[in-house]
């Protein structure tokens, strides 16, 4: 079950570190304004915020490798609470997106799919 659990964490940082980059350095890019259906004019004028909200998404990421390496070294406990922190604030920020906006379910899917397994699995194995 903590395999399961940390894989799947892990995919969740590293998709993660993905937005980070997408949003902190790629994001008046064409590819990058497709992915989050924004026009030219609007990544332009968003792109400050789109930056800073680029590192919280990176910001869970680290948070959820630190509780992992913890997991797998021996600090099994405080390491599941930072995996569960991380991985719960990543599951928390797509159902806002859905919430939000019923047209980016596929995004909300996305960015929760893993964050939502590694919840489970995380919580199994306490």
């Amino acid at each position: 079950m903590t395999i399961v659990a940390v894989v799947l964490a892990v995919l969740a940082a590293l998709l993660h570190v993905y937005i980070w980059v997408l949003e902190s350095f790629r994001w008046t890019e064409p590819a990058t304004r497709k992915t989050f259906r924004t026009s030219e004019a609007d990544a332009a004028t968003t792109r400050e915020m789109a930056y800073n909200q680029g590192f919280y998404n990176l910001f869970l990421a680290v948070i959820t490798i630190v509780g992992v390496a913890m997991i797998v070294g021996d600090q099994a406990s405080v390491g599941t609470a930072l995996a569960l922190a991380g991985t719960g604030s990543m599951l928390a920020a797509a159902v806002v997106l859905i919430t939000r906006d019923r047209s980016m379910a596929r995004a909300a899917v996305t960015q929760g799919t893993f964050p939502l397994l590694a919840v489970v699995f995380l919580l199994l194995q306490l």
